[in-house]
Protein backbone atom coordinates (compact mmCIF):
# COMPACT_ATOMS: atom_id res chain seq x y z
CA UNK A 1 0.00 0.00 0.00
CA UNK A 2 2.13 2.94 -1.44
CA UNK A 3 2.31 6.30 0.47
CA UNK A 4 2.62 9.62 -1.98
CA UNK A 5 3.17 12.77 -0.51
CA UNK A 6 2.76 15.89 -3.15
CA UNK A 7 1.73 19.06 -3.62
CA UNK A 8 -2.12 19.47 -4.81
CA UNK A 9 -4.64 21.88 -5.49
CA UNK A 10 -7.88 21.15 -3.34
CA UNK A 11 -11.25 21.04 -5.51
CA UNK A 12 -13.82 20.42 -3.80
CA UNK A 13 -15.31 18.08 -0.71
CA UNK A 14 -18.12 16.04 -0.33
CA UNK A 15 -19.65 15.29 2.88
CA UNK A 16 -19.19 11.61 4.26
CA UNK A 17 -21.07 10.18 7.07
CA UNK A 18 -20.82 11.93 10.36
CA UNK A 19 -17.29 13.04 10.08
CA UNK A 20 -15.40 12.32 7.12
CA UNK A 21 -15.59 14.24 3.40
CA UNK A 22 -14.38 12.80 0.34
CA UNK A 23 -12.15 15.49 -0.93
CA UNK A 24 -11.06 15.73 -4.78
CA UNK A 25 -7.74 17.29 -5.54
CA UNK A 26 -5.47 17.86 -8.43
CA UNK A 27 -1.91 16.75 -7.92
CA UNK A 28 1.04 18.32 -9.88
CA UNK A 29 2.48 14.63 -11.29
CA UNK A 30 -0.16 12.30 -10.94
CA UNK A 31 -3.77 13.82 -11.69
CA UNK A 32 -6.81 14.00 -10.28
CA UNK A 33 -6.97 12.30 -7.11
CA UNK A 34 -10.47 11.37 -4.79
CA UNK A 35 -9.49 10.54 -1.70
CA UNK A 36 -11.43 9.83 2.12
CA UNK A 37 -10.72 12.51 4.95
CA UNK A 38 -11.10 10.47 8.13
CA UNK A 39 -12.68 12.84 10.80
CA UNK A 40 -12.19 16.43 8.75
CA UNK A 41 -15.48 17.12 9.86
CA UNK A 42 -14.66 17.36 13.70
CA UNK A 43 -14.08 20.48 15.46
CA UNK A 44 -10.82 19.48 15.85
CA UNK A 45 -9.34 17.82 12.48
CA UNK A 46 -6.00 17.68 11.63
CA UNK A 47 -7.20 18.68 8.21
CA UNK A 48 -8.40 21.88 9.54
CA UNK A 49 -8.24 25.02 7.25
CA UNK A 50 -6.59 22.82 4.53
CA UNK A 51 -9.60 21.60 2.42
CA UNK A 52 -11.32 25.17 1.47
CA UNK A 53 -11.05 25.27 -2.65
CA UNK A 54 -8.03 25.66 -4.52
CA UNK A 55 -6.02 25.61 -1.57
CA UNK A 56 -2.58 24.94 -2.55
CA UNK A 57 -1.76 22.34 0.17
CA UNK A 58 1.04 19.44 0.60
CA UNK A 59 -0.78 16.23 1.10
CA UNK A 60 0.33 13.12 1.78
CA UNK A 61 -2.14 9.85 0.60
CA UNK A 62 -2.22 6.28 0.24
CA UNK A 63 -3.48 3.86 -2.73
CA UNK A 64 -4.84 0.03 -2.72
CA UNK A 65 -5.34 -1.69 -5.59
CA UNK A 66 -8.91 -1.79 -7.32
CA UNK A 67 -9.81 1.03 -4.53
CA UNK A 68 -11.07 3.70 -6.58
CA UNK A 69 -10.88 6.46 -3.46
CA UNK A 70 -7.40 7.17 -1.60
CA UNK A 71 -6.72 7.57 1.80
CA UNK A 72 -5.39 10.90 2.86
CA UNK A 73 -3.57 10.92 5.60
CA UNK A 74 -2.67 14.70 6.03
CA UNK A 75 -2.84 18.27 4.10
CA UNK A 76 -0.83 20.72 5.23
CA UNK A 77 -1.99 24.35 3.41
CA UNK A 78 0.85 25.95 1.54
CA UNK A 79 -1.95 28.87 0.11
CA UNK A 80 -4.78 29.44 1.12
CA UNK A 81 -7.55 31.97 -0.85
CA UNK A 82 -9.19 32.84 2.66
CA UNK A 83 -5.40 33.97 3.40
CA UNK A 84 -4.95 36.10 0.69
CA UNK A 85 -7.02 38.89 1.34
CA UNK A 86 -6.63 41.28 3.40
CA UNK A 87 -6.94 45.55 3.12
CA UNK A 88 -7.92 46.64 -0.51
CA UNK A 89 -5.01 48.75 -1.82
CA UNK A 90 -5.56 51.43 -4.48
CA UNK A 91 -7.24 49.89 -8.03
CA UNK A 92 -7.15 46.18 -5.79
CA UNK A 93 -9.19 44.03 -4.81
CA UNK A 94 -9.81 42.21 -1.50
CA UNK A 95 -10.59 38.97 -1.64
CA UNK A 96 -13.98 38.93 -0.65
CA UNK A 97 -17.57 38.80 -2.12
CA UNK A 98 -17.27 38.32 -6.31
CA UNK A 99 -13.58 37.35 -5.57
CA UNK A 100 -14.20 34.10 -3.40
CA UNK A 101 -16.91 33.49 -5.98
CA UNK A 102 -14.52 33.21 -9.00
CA UNK A 103 -12.25 31.00 -6.51
CA UNK A 104 -14.89 28.40 -6.92
CA UNK A 105 -15.86 29.09 -10.40
CA UNK A 106 -11.93 28.45 -11.20
CA UNK A 107 -11.63 25.22 -8.65
CA UNK A 108 -15.25 23.99 -10.40
CA UNK A 109 -13.53 24.71 -14.12
CA UNK A 110 -10.39 22.31 -12.67
CA UNK A 111 -12.16 19.69 -11.71
CA UNK A 112 -14.34 19.21 -14.55
CA UNK A 113 -11.50 19.75 -17.32
CA UNK A 114 -8.67 17.39 -15.01
CA UNK A 115 -8.54 13.68 -15.72
CA UNK A 116 -8.53 11.13 -13.33
CA UNK A 117 -5.09 9.67 -12.62
CA UNK A 118 -3.57 11.81 -15.67
CA UNK A 119 -0.54 14.21 -15.22
CA UNK A 120 -1.03 17.54 -16.67
CA UNK A 121 1.39 20.25 -15.14
CA UNK A 122 0.23 23.12 -17.11
CA UNK A 123 -3.23 22.69 -16.08
CA UNK A 124 -1.78 22.57 -12.13
CA UNK A 125 0.56 25.48 -13.13
CA UNK A 126 -2.75 27.47 -14.76
CA UNK A 127 -4.30 26.53 -10.92
CA UNK A 128 -1.67 27.78 -9.08
CA UNK A 129 -1.54 30.82 -10.65
CA UNK A 130 -4.79 31.81 -9.88
CA UNK A 131 -3.69 31.74 -6.55
CA UNK A 132 -0.84 34.00 -7.20
CA UNK A 133 -3.03 36.88 -9.14
CA UNK A 134 -5.70 36.80 -6.50
CA UNK A 135 -2.99 37.35 -3.78
CA UNK A 136 -1.41 40.30 -6.11
CA UNK A 137 -4.94 42.21 -6.24
CA UNK A 138 -5.20 41.27 -9.93
CA UNK A 139 -8.77 42.08 -11.07
CA UNK A 140 -11.10 39.28 -11.09
CA UNK A 141 -13.12 39.58 -13.93
CA UNK A 142 -10.31 40.19 -16.29
CA UNK A 143 -8.50 37.37 -14.57
CA UNK A 144 -11.37 35.11 -15.05
CA UNK A 145 -11.44 35.72 -18.72
CA UNK A 146 -7.93 34.95 -18.76
CA UNK A 147 -8.38 31.72 -16.98
CA UNK A 148 -10.93 30.67 -19.28
CA UNK A 149 -9.30 31.48 -22.40
CA UNK A 150 -6.13 29.67 -21.66
CA UNK A 151 -8.35 26.31 -20.49
CA UNK A 152 -9.98 26.52 -23.30
CA UNK A 153 -6.51 26.60 -24.96
CA UNK A 154 -4.71 24.15 -22.98
CA UNK A 155 -7.53 21.99 -23.79
CA UNK A 156 -7.52 22.44 -27.55
CA UNK A 157 -11.04 23.65 -27.81
CA UNK A 158 -10.70 27.25 -28.71
CA UNK A 159 -11.35 28.07 -32.02
CA UNK A 160 -8.70 29.24 -34.12
CA UNK A 161 -10.77 31.41 -36.26
CA UNK A 162 -11.53 34.52 -34.03
CA UNK A 163 -12.58 36.85 -36.68
CA UNK A 164 -15.97 37.61 -35.38
CA UNK A 165 -14.60 39.55 -32.33
CA UNK A 166 -14.13 42.97 -31.78
CA UNK A 167 -10.83 44.24 -32.35
CA UNK A 168 -10.53 45.24 -28.03
CA UNK A 169 -11.59 41.20 -27.46
CA UNK A 170 -9.32 40.26 -29.85
CA UNK A 171 -6.93 42.74 -28.48
CA UNK A 172 -7.12 41.55 -25.05
CA UNK A 173 -6.99 37.42 -25.79
CA UNK A 174 -3.36 38.97 -28.20
CA UNK A 175 -2.43 40.43 -24.87
CA UNK A 176 -3.09 37.49 -22.83
CA UNK A 177 -0.83 35.26 -24.58
CA UNK A 178 2.17 37.09 -23.42
CA UNK A 179 1.37 38.38 -20.23
CA UNK A 180 1.15 36.57 -16.82
CA UNK A 181 -1.82 36.74 -14.67
CA UNK A 182 -0.89 39.03 -12.20
CA UNK A 183 -0.26 41.74 -14.97
CA UNK A 184 -3.55 41.11 -16.26
CA UNK A 185 -5.06 44.40 -14.46
CA UNK A 186 -2.52 46.08 -17.13
CA UNK A 187 -4.30 45.27 -20.36
CA UNK A 188 -7.02 47.53 -20.96
CA UNK A 189 -10.62 45.83 -20.94
CA UNK A 190 -13.71 47.84 -21.33
CA UNK A 191 -16.32 46.43 -19.48
CA UNK A 192 -18.31 45.31 -22.83
CA UNK A 193 -15.75 43.82 -23.93
CA UNK A 194 -14.85 41.86 -20.84
CA UNK A 195 -18.86 40.89 -20.86
CA UNK A 196 -17.94 39.61 -24.91
CA UNK A 197 -15.59 37.02 -24.18
CA UNK A 198 -17.07 35.96 -21.07
CA UNK A 199 -20.40 35.01 -23.81
CA UNK A 200 -17.72 33.41 -25.76
CA UNK A 201 -16.33 31.42 -23.86
CA UNK A 202 -19.21 30.35 -21.04
CA UNK A 203 -20.59 29.01 -24.76
CA UNK A 204 -18.05 27.18 -25.39
CA UNK A 205 -17.48 25.72 -21.60
CA UNK A 206 -21.04 25.02 -21.68
CA UNK A 207 -20.95 23.15 -25.51
CA UNK A 208 -17.86 20.96 -24.20
CA UNK A 209 -19.18 20.18 -20.89
CA UNK A 210 -22.50 19.66 -22.31
CA UNK A 211 -24.01 21.61 -18.79
CA UNK A 212 -24.25 24.78 -16.53
CA UNK A 213 -21.56 25.09 -13.93
CA UNK A 214 -23.33 25.43 -10.60
CA UNK A 215 -20.44 28.50 -9.72
CA UNK A 216 -21.66 29.79 -12.89
CA UNK A 217 -25.10 30.15 -10.82
CA UNK A 218 -23.81 31.61 -7.63
CA UNK A 219 -21.57 34.45 -9.80
CA UNK A 220 -24.73 35.57 -11.49
CA UNK A 221 -26.38 35.75 -8.31
CA UNK A 222 -23.45 37.95 -6.87
CA UNK A 223 -23.58 40.23 -9.83
CA UNK A 224 -27.02 41.03 -9.51
CA UNK A 225 -26.18 41.61 -5.75
CA UNK A 226 -23.48 43.77 -6.77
Amino acid sequence: MPLYTADALILRTYTLGEADRIVVFLTRDRGKKRGVAKGARRVRSRFLGALEPLTEARVAYFEKERRELVGLNFAEPIRSPLALGGPAKAGRHPLEGNALGYVGYFAELLDEWAQEADADERLYRLGASMLSALGGGAPVEPLARYFEYWLLRLQGVYPEARGALSASAAAFLSAARTVAPERIGDVPAARATLRELEQLHRGLITMHLEKTLKSERVLRALRRRG
